[in-house]
C-alpha cells in the first residue's frame, strides 16, 4: 500500500457520507451512515493487516504543503493506528444504537455523528502540530450539537459547560504551540518530539498543555463537565464521548507532554500521581452512591482514566502499555455500558435504578451482557481491562509503592458500585410491572452489543495482538524518557553472590543452631 493515502481516504469517506446525509431523507441518512461508517471499518481492518510492526516508526505518511508552514501531514505509529481501530470499530454501532432513538433531524444528527469521525482520524493521524490542534479543537463542535440538539432536558447547559471547559483549556496549549514552532523552526510532529527544548522553558509548555489534556481526560478536579454531558448526551453521544473523545488526552500525553518535555513531566510527575490518587478514591466513592445510571459510568469513567494517567507517568514500558490498553479496553466497556443504559432507557424512558429490578427473569439475554460488561469494568481476568489495569499499576509500582497502593483501591471500590449497580438492576424483586413487562434484546440490540463483547473477551484472552503494534512505539518514548525518569522507591537492593560452597556451609552450622 505504499505511497496509497489511506488515512486521507478514511477521512473522506465519513466527510462524503455527511454532506450527502444533510440532503437526504431520514431513513436515507440512516443508511448512508450506516454504510460510510462500515467502509471506513473495513479501511481500518486493511491499515492494521498492512501495518508494519518491524518496521519504520511513522508509516502511511502523506505530505502536501498548504500555506506557510501549515501542511496537510498524516503519518501513524502503533498507538495512534490501535486508536484509529478503535473509533472505526465504535462508530457503526452508535450509528445503529441511534437507528429508533433518534426521530427529529435525523440527517444533521447522521452527518455530525460522520464530521466527528473525520476529526476523531484527523487527531490520531496528523503530524503537523496545526492541524492536530483544528483537528482536536473542531472536535468539539459535532459533540456540542449532538448533547444540545438531540440531548436531555438539561442539554443546554451540559453543551456550554462541556464546550467552555474544553475550549478555554487549549487556548494556553495553541499558545505553547506557536513558542515552540517559533522555537524549534518545525511544525512537524515527529521533529518536535525529538527536539530538546531548554529544561527552564519545558516546565511552562507541559503547564500549558497539561491544562487541555487534562480537562480532555478528564482528570479531577475539571472532571465536572463529564457527568452532566454524559447525563445529557443521546446514548451513541454518551458511547463515543467515553470510547474515543476522553482518549484524545491520553494521547496527547503520550504524543506530546511525554516525548517533548521529559524533564517537566518528571518533575511534575507528583502533581499528576497525586490528582490522579484523588481522582480514583473520590470519584469511586461519588460513583458508589449515585441513583443514576449514566452518572454513575460516568465516574467511573474518571476513576479508569486516573489509572490510565499514573501509567503514563510512571516512565515504563509495562505502565506505558497499561495505560494504552486501559484506554483501549475502557472505550469499548463502558461504550457497552452506556449501550447497555440506552437499550432500557428505550423501553422505560428513566436512567433511576430505583425503577428496575429483576431483569434477569424477563430480559435474560440482556442481563448476561450487562454481566459480561460489568464484570470487565471491574478487571476481571479474561476481560479488556485487567491486563491493562495489571501493567497500569504494575508500573506505577516501579516508581511509586504508595501510588500504586492508593490506585489499587479502585480496583476494590469499582467492584463495590459496579457490582452494587448490577444487582439493582438484574436481581431482587421485580417491584415495577412496567419494568417487568420490558421485552428482551431485539436483534439489532444484540448485534451492537455482540461485537463489543467478542472484541473485550479476545483482549483479555489474547493482549498480545493489541499491545504488539505498539511495543516499538512504547519502548522509544520510555528510552527518550530514560534520562529524565525519577528514581523509583520499590527496586530491591540485591547483595552480592556468594560462592555456593561458602553458602552450603552456613545452611549446615544454621541447621545445627537450630538442633
Amino acid at each position: 500500500m505504499d505511497g496509497f493515502p489511506i488515512l486521507s481516504l478514511m477521512m473522506a469517506v465519513p466527510m462524503a457520507g455527511a454532506i450527502a446525509c444533510l440532503f437526504a431523507g431520514a431513513n436515507a441518512a440512516r443508511w448512508i451512515a450506516l454504510i460510510a461508517t462500515l467502509v471506513d471499518l473495513v479501511l481500518g481492518i486493511l491499515l492494521w493487516a498492512n501495518f508494519d510492526q518491524g518496521g519504520l516508526q511513522w508509516q502511511f505518511q502523506e505530505y502536501s504543503p498548504i500555506f506557510g508552514r501549515f501542511a496537510w501531514a498524516l503519518g501513524i505509529d502503533g498507538i495512534a493506528l490501535m486508536l484509529i481501530i478503535l473509533t472505526v470499530f465504535l462508530m457503526p454501532i452508535c450509528i445503529g444504537a441511534s437507528w429508533e432513538a433518534i426521530n427529529k433531524r435525523v440527517g444533521e444528527y447522521m452527518a455530525a455523528f460522520l464530521f466527528m469521525e473525520v476529526l476523531m482520524i484527523g487527531v490520531f493521524a496528523a503530524q503537523d502540530i496545526y492541524l492536530f490542534y483544528v483537528m482536536f479543537e473542531a472536535g468539539l463542535i459535532p459533540m456540542y450539537l449532538i448533547i444540545g440538539i438531540w440531548g436531555g432536558a438539561d442539554r443546554i447547559y451540559a453543551s456550554y459547560k462541556f464546550f467552555l471547559y474544553t475550549l478555554l483549556g487549549s487556548v494556553l496549549m495553541l499558545i505553547a504551540m506557536m513558542w515552540m514552532v517559533h522555537e524549534a523552526g518545525t511544525t512537524e510532529i515527529p521533529a518536535l518530539m525529538a527536539y530538546d527544548f531548554d529544561p527552564h522553558v519545558q516546565t511552562w509548555l507541559f503547564l500549558a498543555f497539561f491544562a487541555s489534556f487534562a480537562v480532555k481526560m478528564p482528570m479531577w478536579p475539571v472532571h465536572t463537565w463529564l457527568p452532566d454531558a454524559h447525563v445529557q448526551a443521546p446514548t451513541a453521544g454518551s458511547v463515543i464521548l467515553a470510547g474515543v473523545l476522553l482518549k484524545m488526552g491520553g494521547y496527547g500525553f503520550i504524543r506530546f507532554s511525554l516525548p517533548m518535555f521529559p524533564e517537566a513531566s518528571s518533575q511534575l510527575a507528583w502533581l499528576v500521581w497525586g490528582l490522579s490518587m484523588v481522582a480514583v478514591v473520590y470519584t469511586s466513592l461519588v460513583a458508589l452512591v449515585q441513583s443514576d445510571m449514566k452518572k454513575l459510568i460516568a465516574y467511573s469513567s474518571v476513576a479508569h482514566m486516573a489509572i490510565v494517567t499514573v501509567g503514563l507517568f510512571a516512565f515504563n514500558q509495562a505502565g506505558i502499555e497499561g495505560a494504552m490498553m486501559v484506554m483501549l479496553g475502557h472505550g469499548l466497556v463502558s461504550g457497552a455500558l452506556f449501550l447497555c443504559v440506552g437499550v432500557i432507557y428505550d423501553r422505560l424512558h428513566t436512567r433511576e435504578i430505583s425503577r428496575y429490578g429483576g431483569l434477569s427473569i424477563n430480559m435474560p439475554k440482556y442481563a448476561v451482557l450487562f454481566l459480561l460488561f460489568t464484570m470487565a469494568s471491574v478487571g476481571l481476568p479474561g476481560t479488556s481491562n485487567f491486563v491493562g489495569e495489571f501493567l497500569a499499576l504494575m508500573g506505577i509500582y516501579q516508581a511509586s509503592s504508595w501510588v500504586a497502593l492508593v490506585c489499587t483501591t479502585g480496583i476494590i471500590l469499582g467492584a463495590a458500585y459496579m457490582l452494587y449497580l448490577y444487582r439493582r438492576i438484574a436481581y431482587g424483586e421485580q417491584v415495577n410491572a412496567d419494568a417487568a413487562a420490558m421485552p428482551d434484546l431485539s436483534a439489532r440490540e444484540i448485534a451492537l452489543l455482540a461485537p463489543i463483547a467478542a472484541a473485550v473477551l479476545w483482549m483479555g484472552v489474547y493482549p498480545e495482538s493489541f499491545l504488539a503494534p505498539m511495543r516499538s512505539d512504547i519502548r522509544a518514548l520510555e528510552a527518550r524518557l530514560a534520562p529524565a525518569a525519577p528514581a523509583g522507591d520499590s527496586h530491591i537492593k540485591m547483595g552480592a553472590a556468594k560462592p555456593a560452597g561458602e553458602a552450603h556451609h552456613e545452611e549446615v552450622s544454621a541447621h545445627g543452631e537450630a538442633h
